[in-house]
């Protein structure tokens, strides 16, 4: 795995022009999303009582810790994901954890809609007394059903449609300053949540996975 620098302050993202989808309009609306963050079931989902599979995962790291946590393998491939090299990790700092999770050639498909990606990446960083966190996405050649799709670099950029949404660098700062980050977060209502390169650092710990997807 590529080693990382947890000081960027900026989002940087690749994308290209989006136009009209197969299956899965264009029309975005940008802003917090509320719900459930991680791939967890809630009400973003529409899955109730479902089975949630991660992949590529390091473990949790204890705030405090001085350890580190790491996953890599060659590739993973299920039913509805694959994708080459993923690979996570965990650092933990006498006053801060950083964690990221990258993956390449990802291939994700949910219902007969194929999202696709040659790489996402996913950083999280923050002190454990709450008093500060990053985080940071990275996102290159992002396609819906072989449209490509222009990333803006906003915090939680959202495509959607009526059958389901994808969120793009989703984030959230819990109530104690644990930063957590996904590099995206896709949805088809009924039928799976499915999150790629997540991160998350702070006062409850650390973590990082490749991927994660609940299905009924």
């Amino acid at each position: 795995m590529r080693d990382r620098v947890f000081h960027r302050l900026s989002l940087v993202a690749l994308g290209v022009l989006s136009v009209g989808l197969l299956g899965w309009p264009a029309s975005k609306t940008l802003g917090d999303i509320t719900g459930t963050v991680g791939g967890t079931v809630g009400t973003v989902t529409g899955i109730v009582g479902g089975t949630t599979t991660v992949l590529g995962d390091t473990g949790t790291l204890a705030a405090g810790s001085l350890d580190s946590l790491y996953n890599e393998a060659d590739s993973i491939s299920t039913s509805l994901v694959s994708a080459d090299v993923p690979s996570a990790r965990v650092t933990g700092y006498a006053d801060e954890i950083a964690s990221e999770s990258y993956l390449a050639s990802l291939n994700l498909t949910i219902a007969g809609i194929t999202i696709t990606a040659s790489s996402a990446e996913a950083e999280a960083r923050a002190a454990l007394d709450g008093s500060s966190s990053i985080g940071t996405v990275y996102v290159s050649n992002l396609s819906i059903n072989g449209v490509d799709i222009f990333i803006d670099g906003t915090v939680n950029q959202t495509v959607s449609s009526a059958v389901g949404q994808l969120i793009i660098n989703e984030q959230q700062v819990q109530s104690d300053g644990t930063m957590v980050v996904n590099a995206l977060h896709a949805t088809v209502y009924g039928v799976a949540d499915v999150v790629v390169a997540s991160a998350t650092a702070g006062a409850s710990g650390g973590n990082a996975y490749a991927v994660q997807a609940t299905t009924p």
